[in-house]
């Protein structure tokens, strides 16, 4: 069987190339977080105030009555009108 401390040592080299701090390397920060948060707090928000504005809304569909239905074509005896354009 090949050897494990090799590929272990190799796996470590790895980590600590990762673990080293760069200067030149741009993060997002405190500043970049807060943003995050305030944003993530405001969707937050607007969902929960959909929510209950949806709540308030009545899906229930009011019959229709006869000369509703006749208005509409239903029975068949509308005259056909061309469009404008």
């Amino acid at each position: 069987m090949p050897d494990m401390s090799a590929s272990a040592s190799l796996a470590t080299t790895h980590l600590v190339t990762l673990a080293e701090f760069d200067k030149d390397k741009v993060t997002p920060g405190v500043l970049g977080f807060i943003v995050f948060a305030v944003m993530a707090v405001a969707v937050w928000g607007l969902m929960k105030s959909m929510n209950r504005h949806m709540g308030k809304v009545d899906f229930e569909e009011t019959p229709e009555t006869e000369t509703n239905s006749s208005r509409k074509g239903a029975s068949g005896g509308g005259t056909a009108q061309p469009s404008k354009g």
